[in-house]
């Protein structure tokens, strides 16, 4: 499998990554506060989906810190998101929930959106192999980390305008270039068919909204200190994993980088580098 090593690429191998990132003193990695500024934020309608936990709450807490309308789209709420004082939180919203995902608009107050973060996604405990295949979670996976982005996106376009941004958080599982540093032994079949599935669809998203003048970015937004990863955390520190108020950072500073010209392009937040597909 053919690995990209042009320069505008990111790099597979996670700790080899971090490593370089610290030799090259790469301050963009290792400190995202020295570049990022989130004024343009203030004001703008922001809804994102999944706020109420992990990078989803880190999310609307930096957002709602830094002036922007913060629009929480969840299944069910959280103690923590409801102490933010977002603009409004939307619950009771399954996203694979058709009728659901359907008359999400009409719940959202207030107007347009400026930016749609789709952040919801769903990682089974313990990965797969041949002998211990679950299709079921896997459908649900992909129902969910897939899926569950292009209903929502349905769902909210009347509400996206010319200059309106959708963000899609997949994740670097989703690089089929990237497999054979990172999945040598395979495994782990539906997590990363449904990150895939969600890359695909984003290109798609990207060609069909382009005309409309809305950008879409498609992100894996870092190795982050949650719930989700807590079975990795023996490699967090060699690795460069973050909290999640960093991780949110990272994730809103590409998204003010965001343009129609980076739109529809698989992109690192650690390192604001292309992922190969």
């Amino acid at each position: 499998m053919l690995v990209m090593s042009d320069e505008r690429y990111s790099i597979a191998d996670q700790k080899a990554r971090f490593d370089r990132a610290k030799r090259e003193n790469n301050r963009r990695y290792l400190d995202i506060t020295t570049v990022y500024d989130p004024s343009s934020l203030q004001g703008q309608r922001v809804a994102v989906t999944g706020a109420n936990k992990g990078l989803g709450l880190a999310l609307a807490a930096e957002l709602t810190h830094v002036g922007a309308e913060v629009i929480a789209i969840v299944k069910s709420s959280s103690s923590e998101l409801e102490e933010l004082g977002v603009r409004q939180i939307i619950s009771g919203i399954d996203v694979t929930d058709d009728e659901k995902c359907a008359g999400l608009s009409e719940q959202v107050e207030g107007g347009p959106i400026d930016i749609l973060i789709n952040n919801v996604g769903f990682l089974k405990r313990e990965g797969e192999q041949l002998d211990s295949l679950d299709f079921p979670t896997q459908i649900k996976t992909i129902d969910i980390s897939a899926c569950g982005h292009l209903r929502v996106t349905s769902a909210l376009l009347g509400l996206l305008k010319e200059g309106s941004k959708v963000i899609m958080i997949t994740s670097q599982a989703g690089s089929i270039g990237w497999r054979e540093v990172q999945s040598p032994n395979g495994g782990n079949y539906g997590h990363h068919m449904s990150k895939a599935s969600a890359n695909m669809l984003s290109v798609l998203l990207a060609n069909e909204v382009k005309n409309r003048g809305i950008a879409v970015g498609i992100f894996h937004p870092g190795f982050q200190k949650t719930d989700m990863t807590s079975e990795m955390k023996d490699t967090w520190e060699s690795e460069g994993a973050v909290d999640p108020s960093v991780g949110a950072k990272r994730v809103l500073y590409e998204t003010i980088q965001l343009s129609m010209e980076k739109s529809g392009k698989f992109r690192n937040c650690e390192d604001g580098l292309e992922i190969p597909w």
